[in-house]
């Protein structure tokens, strides 16, 4: 699945730099992901589980906060309402796109600005939040208190948070204490999921228990285990993100039904001019068209396709036919390449190179040169095939 950039402005006019992962297959809906303190798009929870997230078919965005990572900005300068506003600039920036989130999912700190920007994000179907704090406040614990003491009289400070050192302004620590979250989560009037580890050492699990009590139904709890509050084990992110992803499913539109005995379906993701999903043969992956020719790139063209089956065929074939012979033949690989020729007719020309490892004598390599020509797609393609008239499904 694939990663586009996806750059927006906050309310101050600087330029946030977020990462869009792209649904795999039907897609479902959108999301929009709030990282940690500090920890900025490229975090590995935020990566696995946007990525997750992204192959059950809900394509998310994640980003930099002002003054992290690519975005724009002086972190010291930034607030918690400040991040609160770039979610919401995130949201609207996504609505401008034709992708309005639906899902809102936010991690530690990020989880509380999520709960906080909620009620500013109309097209937000469910909540989701991962180790989040109750009181904003609660952060103030992870600075250090000589670091923490300095900002009382200086406007900037340089403050070890959690080990690490990190330029804080004033005006974020005193943000911290002037909100009431209470009555925002109150207010949600949206499904809420909580998932929380009962051993997080960063935000103890009481914060989970008064979120869920400040909560209106429909709410939901979820222990992550033995998991860590970053997240850091790839196992730990992969089931948070697949619990959201079955917990969200039935605030989603259902997927479109595939037709009945299809071998292929191909249909429109709506996002760029050509870009689908295809299902077949139990998988799912994207086609589209280059950039050049309008399309986003993000998958093979029709005719990469023709010659991917071409390809596919061909190998099969001469493997199935060298085990027939008892053949010490370790690997076949076969490359197609296509093109249009006005001087042949028809104009469609496709060359093959065929690449066979083992111990074989000239002999058996020419017999399985003239294999090649006689696999199943090579013999369709040289003979043409017949079409049964298109139907047109009833509208919906």
């Amino acid at each position: 699945m694939p990663t586009r950039p996806f750059d927006f402005h906050n309310r101050e006019g600087r330029r946030l730099s977020g990462s869009l992962e792209m649904p795999e297959g039907v897609r479902r809906g959108w999301a929009l992901f709030a990282h940690c303190f500090t920890c900025g798009k490229k975090n590995l929870a935020a990566v696995r589980i946007a990525r997750t997230l992204a192959s059950a078919g809900i394509g998310v965005l994640r980003f930099d906060f002002t003054g992290l990572g690519e975005s724009e900005g002086n972190f010291a300068d930034s607030s918690f309402s400040m991040n609160v506003g770039d979610l919401v600039s995130a949201a609207h920036a996504m609505q401008a796109a034709g992708m309005p989130p639906d899902i809102l999912i936010g991690h530690s700190l990020g989880g509380a600005a999520i709960l906080a920007a909620t009620g500013d994000i109309a097209s937000a179907r469910a909540v989701a939040t991962i180790a989040a704090p109750f009181d904003v406040a609660h952060l103030l614990h992870l600075l250090d208190p000589e670091g923490l003491a300095r900002l009382e009289i200086q406007a900037q400070s340089l403050v070890q948070v959690a080990g690490r050192p990190l330029s804080v302004g004033k005006t974020f620590v005193d943000g911290l204490r002037g909100h009431d979250q209470g009555v925002r989560i109150a207010a949600l009037r949206r499904p809420l999921l909580l998932l929380h580890a009962p051993r997080d050492q960063t935000v103890d699990i009481e914060n989970a228990t008064h979120i869920f009590l400040a909560a209106r139904h429909p709410k939901s709890f979820v222990s992550l285990d033995e998991a860590d509050h970053l997240l850091s084990s790839r196992n730990d992110a992969e089931h948070a993100a697949n619990l959201i992803a079955a917990w969200a499913s039935r605030y989603l539109p259902e997927p479109s039904p595939e037709p009945a005995h299809a071998d292929a379906v191909a249909e429109e993701t709506r996002l760029g001019k050509f870009q689908l999903a295809l299902r077949a043969g139990g998988a799912r992956w994207l086609a589209d068209e280059p950039e050049p020719a309008g399309g986003l790139g993000s998958g093979p063209t029709p005719y990469d396709l023709l010659s991917s089956a071409l390809a596919a065929c061909t190998t099969m074939t001469l493997r199935h036919h060298a085990d027939s012979e008892g053949w010490a033949v370790t690997r076949i690989r076969t490359a197609v390449n296509h093109r249009k020729d006005k001087q042949h007719s028809p104009a469609d020309v496709f060359s093959c190179q065929i690449s066979i490892e083992g111990s074989l004598d000239d002999m058996q390599r020419g017999q399985l040169l003239e294999v090649a020509q006689r696999c199943p797609v090579h013999r369709t393609l040289a003979l043409g095939a017949w079409f049964e008239s298109a139907t047109l499904e009833p509208s919906t």
